[in-house]
């Protein structure tokens, strides 16, 4: 006997529905690649007539540009939290460059390298690459800053600083494309912490000590 109850598709909202999809894209980025993300792949990821995806975004560059973006700012704020809470400022950075520095960061690694590759070539990305970079810098700054005023950290530019620390930290994140990194020192892992406890005035040893186990 069929139900008297109609089957009704929740309707969603313009902005949770833009939300969704650049979501869904985010995730197509993180495991497979920026490449991977067009407009049918993300309508079948939803079970969505590709019509709906394009309705949003027109144009498949901009969605690539909002699935890094939104990938890129996600993982900022889980790796260094704006509201560092009652953590001290080495504890709050030993805490975001052993998660960097491990396993779990790879994927994003891959997608910074994938993001700036293709951003050669694509204005929007090259766009929002940009905003990020300012972001994970400026939010690292404010940290060292804050690390500064408390008496935590010694340096006369915290800006210069919080450069050379993410420019030793892009460095090591190449490494996820190489073939084999087995045979790697174990120091090499350390160098952005290493880097950090140099350019910070602090004791070598600080900031891994420091870290969650």
């Amino acid at each position: 006997m069929p139900s008297s109850v109609p089957n009704k598709r929740i309707r969603k909202s313009p902005a949770a529905r833009r939300a969704e999809i650049v979501a869904t894209a985010a995730v197509v980025a993180l495991a497979e690649g920026l490449e991977c993300i067009t407009l049918r792949r993300i309508a079948d990821e939803l079970g969505v007539r590709p019509g709906l995806i394009s309705h949003y975004f027109p144009a498949v560059e901009d969605l690539v540009a909002e699935a890094f973006g939104h990938a890129a700012a996600a993982e900022l704020d889980e790796l260094l939290p704006a509201d560092r809470g009652a953590t001290t400022p080495t504890r709050h950075l030993a805490r975001f460059l052993a998660l960097t520095s491990g396993e779990a960061y790879d994927d994003i690694s891959r997608l910074w390298l994938n993001a700036r590759h293709l951003s050669r070539y694509r204005p929007a990305l090259r766009e929002r690459v940009a905003v990020q970079e300012a972001s994970w810098r400026d939010r690292l700054v404010g940290l060292v800053r804050d690390g500064v005023a408390c008496g935590e950290f010694r340096t006369g530019d915290p800006m210069l600083a919080a450069i050379r620390i993410l420019v030793v930290l892009d460095g090591i994140g190449m490494l996820v494309n190489s073939a084999d990194t087995a045979d790697d020192p174990p120091e090499v892992r350390l160098m952005p912490a290493t880097t950090a406890e140099g350019e910070l005035g602090l004791p070598p040893g600080t900031l891994t000590a420091a870290a969650p186990k």
